[in-house]
């Protein structure tokens, strides 16, 4: 495995791969890497010729109150991790050469980037799309590869895709959870054991309403509102937002039909958490 830091060097190994007509998987994070990541790097591996990580806290998808500072950045850790998984390289580049001085370009997904996680995230999109463009472009994958955790991200990544035409295949793999069915994200590091068991709540919403629908209810209000009741027993967690929407343009439905996104985000203590499920209406 091989550790690049500068762009220059990640753009000139990916294109030596192009050259010998061979493939590369992407697989773009922040670090902090678990087993959700591993099944990403796993798909990743089977699929391609080549297998891309890149680490990078990206600061642009931080807005201030947020938690970019003291976000977790265990680096040799993750680059073992790496190496463990048969990961060829992984890109690790400095803030600084990604947004130099006098920086000004950015991309962004209007619509999409506004509604569920946007509202509350002013800007966070924005900077996630830009360096997502960015990596695409020094990287040049043949596939990249996300997880439905981060639905939106993902939706919005594959517009984005659609519409610059990027020759990238986008890839969502379904999220990977703990075995009492906490979703597993980087965050889960700041929960303490009460903590941890609260979240529990998030999964047991989801399965509500997937069991709802199953009993033949349709009208999103109604679900919306089961769902709240099962959190607000809660005391230490705050709702951000519960929404039920459609699966590209991510607009609320009122009644479910076909295939829905069912999507939330809860503060537990300071911690903000995601999860999401996407529910058929048979």
């Amino acid at each position: 495995m091989r550790l690049i830091r500068s762009i220059k060097g990640m753009s000139l190994a990916s294109c030596k791969i192009k050259e010998r007509g061979k493939s590369i998987g992407f697989v773009p994070t922040m670090g902090a890497l678990h087993k959700g990541h591993l099944s990403l790097i796993r798909r990743a591996r089977k699929d391609n010729d080549f297998v891309v990580v890149s680490i990078f806290v990206n600061p642009t998808q931080f807005s201030p109150q947020e938690d970019f500072k003291r976000y977790p950045r265990p680096i040799k850790k993750d680059i073992a991790i790496c190496r463990k998984a048969g990961v060829d390289f992984v890109f690790y580049p400095e803030a600084g050469d990604m947004y130099p001085a006098g920086f000004k370009t950015y991309a962004a997904v209007e619509d999409l980037s506004s509604v569920l996680c946007g509202r509350s995230r002013t800007g966070h999109f924005r900077g996630v799309t830009t360096v997502v463009a960015k990596l695409f472009n020094i990287v040049q994958p043949n596939r990249a590869y996300f997880g439905q955790k981060d639905a939106q991200q993902a939706a919005i990544i594959k517009r984005m895709t659609e519409d610059l035409n990027f020759p990238i295949q986008i890839k969502v793999m379904p999220t990977f959870r703990e075995k009492d069915g906490l979703a597993m994200s980087s965050r889960n590091i700041y929960l303490n054991q009460r903590e941890k068991k609260d979240a529990l709540v998030l999964i047991q919403a989801l399965k509500l309403a997937k069991a709802l629908v199953r009993r033949g209810i349709k009208d999103t209000k109604r679900i919306i509102s089961r769902m709240r009741q099962v959190i607000a027993g809660k005391k230490n967690i705050r709702i951000d937002y519960i929404s039920i929407v459609d699966l590209n343009e991510l607009k609320p439905v009122k009644r479910i039909c076909g295939s829905v996104l069912v999507a939330l985000a809860v503060f537990i203590g300071k911690t903000r958490l995601i999860d999401n499920a996407i529910i058929k209406n048979a």
